[in-house]
């Protein structure tokens, strides 16, 4: 079974990245780290049990890895023309305890695991050859932090809490029958639409609010 691990926001910088979070949210999500090994950086914000948020971008200060960076951030036109789009919560990420056999099969969509960082790894991410996003987002990247939790006193509370998320698909079916396949735990809702595209109700101190 697959589980719900983090909601992700792909932003051209991070500045653009934790300001549309400001609006959306009227949250200030702190700065949580550099990914070394990955040449990008990230906020993060807790939203509840052991899902959080993530907004991350490439960091131009941070050396290309040996392989395609995660969440297609290699592709920076790609990248901003999602972000101008309106398609800002690009995607999730899904934790499970096998990636191995969850990829097994399916490697056309998820790609292979990788084992980070590259010194000393504690999880396994599953990266498409071509960097893209599974299906354009509609399926999650998958991670596997090898029966360790992840640790949430790490991340940021700031009272926010993820009530809902939904997907917009062309093909519905589809991706409902993908995800029944997964026996994804916490899935998105999925509707008719013409294209990928997300959208979370998150509670917060200030009432609810969308992110998109």
């Amino acid at each position: 079974m697959l589980r719900l691990d983090h909601l992700t926001v792909i932003a051209p910088t991070l500045r653009e990245g934790v300001a549309h979070l400001r609006d959306c949210l009227d949250l200030d999500v702190p700065f949580g780290q550099r990914h070394v090994y990955m040449g990008t950086f990230n906020h993060l914000l807790q939203l509840g049990g052991s899902v959080y948020l993530e907004v991350v971008a490439l960091d131009p200060d941070g050396a290309a890895p040996p392989c395609p960076r995660w969440f297609g951030l290699d592709d920076q036109t790609a990248v901003r023309a999602a972000w101008d789009s309106g398609r800002r919560l690009r995607g999730w990420v899904a934790g499970t305890d096998d990636i191995a056999g969850v990829l097994a099969g399916r490697e056309d969509i998820f790609g292979k695991a990788v084992s980070l960082p590259w010194t000393e790894p504690v999880f396994e991410f599953s990266l498409r050859d071509d960097g893209a996003l599974p299906l354009d987002g509609a399926a999650p990247c998958l991670i596997d932090r090898r029966g360790k939790a992840r640790n949430m006193a790490t991340i940021p509370d700031l009272g926010a809490r993820l009530d809902s998320f939904s997907l917009e698909h062309p093909d519905p079916a589809a991706i409902a029958a993908l995800y029944r396949e997964l026996e994804i735990d916490r899935p998105p809702a999925i509707m008719q639409g013409d294209i990928v595209r997300y959208r979370a109700r998150i509670e917060t101190p200030a009432g609810v609010r969308e992110l998109f």
